[in-house]
């Protein structure tokens, strides 16, 4: 079965993740066939990047969401969209409204939420008692 699921990137305790197209028993950071959009949680307000047309191909032909995206895509109306296009409208139209739909979207700020953490440096044969 294929699945559409979230790949994780970046540094440590830094996750940003990729929006993937993959084959269910791939382990989550191994192989995939596509990567159709981008998520970062860290920013305000989170950074959902999503090729609209390739992940309504994929649910059309059968692509099963995970959790999280599936409530990523019906936060930006993907699921409702893949209704209507069950329904016999053109996927053209579909994606021009879902680009239409980005483009009011308030821009998120570059800056991070939470700043990375930092780590104190400990003396060597110091205990924490």
């Amino acid at each position: 079965m294929v699945r559409i699921r979230l790949r994780r990137v970046g540094s440590k305790k830094q996750p940003s993740y990729r929006i993937v197209v993959a084959h269910s028993e791939a382990p989550r950071d191994g192989r995939y066939i596509e990567i159709i959009g981008f998520y970062n949680p860290r920013t305000e307000p989170e950074t959902i990047e999503l090729d609209e047309g390739r992940a309504l191909y994929w649910l059309k032909v059968g692509a099963q969401p995970s959790e999280p995206v599936a409530r990523m895509l019906k936060k930006l109306g993907t699921l409702d969209r893949l209704a209507r296009l069950h329904k016999g409208e053109p996927l053209e139209k579909l994606v021009e409204e879902a680009n239409a739909a980005r483009a009011a979207m308030p821009k998120p700020s570059p800056k991070t939420r939470r700043p990375a953490p930092v780590v104190k440096p400990t003396a060597f044969g110091s205990s924490a008692e």
